[in-house]
């Protein structure tokens, strides 16, 4: 009976973030361990089959850097990396078509539909999803680099989000799975990073939500992990260098989502099971979230 009982309060410590969030539109970017352990697989799934059914709206952009590499290892060609933005030439584009657009996509939708979802795959270039420009690295300060340097293939960054695909597929009740690829205005097939497409889909759509599932505990000051973080306090702790390395970018696409109306931003560790509803319908969640301020967004 004690056990029922603790299962009843949980129901009803979840009741108050049902209610709130009802009918709103949450943007999750799904990648790292989340995307490899059988078991962290399915409780995602779970996890997002349930944020559908208490009626959020959940939508999914996924990475899938490491089964890219592992295909072009197949193929015998080597991974080339450029301040962590993959060299895509013709060959190496084709290959991260087939693996985000195809193989994980799919992947990804299975698991949905297997736990009673009803989810729909597609790539950035389906329906113009995702219009793209060509990106270029820029020089850093003091190094010495020529133009040819700087050009990394077909690597792209979002110019637009065109959502109307997306809110025609929730408004019939599936759940959106994007792969980060886009598509230029001759037609053009890009590479885009993950974090940031998931941030412009979160913008375009103005989501309630933007969870970010990533392989550490969140954004930590020393060893404590931060619960609530402002854009002032993030933007001290980047110049300061206590935010670095991968998180830097992760924190950056927050505050450019919250800018854009997003309401919050969630970095959660992707390796503990259940961590969307942890983080989402309990007081405390699991990792750190992101808000303009104390008093709430710009917008």
């Amino acid at each position: 009976m004690e056990r029922e009982r603790k299962k009843a309060e949980i129901l009803i410590e979840a009741l108050p973030y049902i209610r709130e969030f009802w009918g709103k539109t949450i943007v999750i970017k799904y990648g790292g361990a989340a995307m490899v352990d059988d078991s962290l697989k399915k409780a995602f799934a779970d996890d997002v089959v349930l944020l559908r059914y208490v009626g959020i709206y959940p939508v999914i952009v996924h990475g899938g850097g490491p089964q890219i590499g592992k295909t072009l290892e197949k193929m015998g060609k080597d991974s080339v990396f450029v301040r962590g933005l993959r060299v895509t030439d013709d060959e190496t584009m084709d290959v991260v078509e087939m693996v985000l657009g195809g193989k994980v996509n799919k992947e990804i939708v299975s698991l949905i539909n297997l736990a009673g979802g009803r989810a729909a795959g597609l790539t950035g270039k389906d329906g113009r999803l995702i219009m793209a420009r060509k990106y270029y690295l820029k020089p850093e300060e003091g190094e010495q680099v020529t133009p040819e340097i700087i050009d990394i293939g077909k690597v792209g960054e979002v110019e637009r989000v065109n959502p109307e695909i997306l809110q025609v597929l929730m408004r019939e009740g599936f759940i959106p799975v994007i792969a980060p690829v886009g598509v230029g205005a001759e037609g053009e097939t890009y590479n885009i990073n993950a974090d940031h497409v998931a941030s412009a889909v979160a913008s375009a759509l103005k989501a309630e939500k933007l969870v970010y599932l990533t392989d550490v505990e969140g954004v930590k000051e020393g060893d404590e992990l931060i619960s609530t973080l402002t854009v002032d306090r993030a933007r001290k702790m980047i110049k300061e260098g206590a935010i670095g390395g991968g998180m830097i970018p992760k924190v950056e696409c927050a505050i450019e989502s919250l800018k854009s109306g997003v309401r919050k931003v969630h970095i959660v560790d992707g390796r503990i099971p259940h961590c969307l509803l942890l983080e989402i319908f309990t007081a405390s969640g699991v990792g750190t979230e992101v808000v303009w301020e104390a008093g709430g967004n710009p917008s």
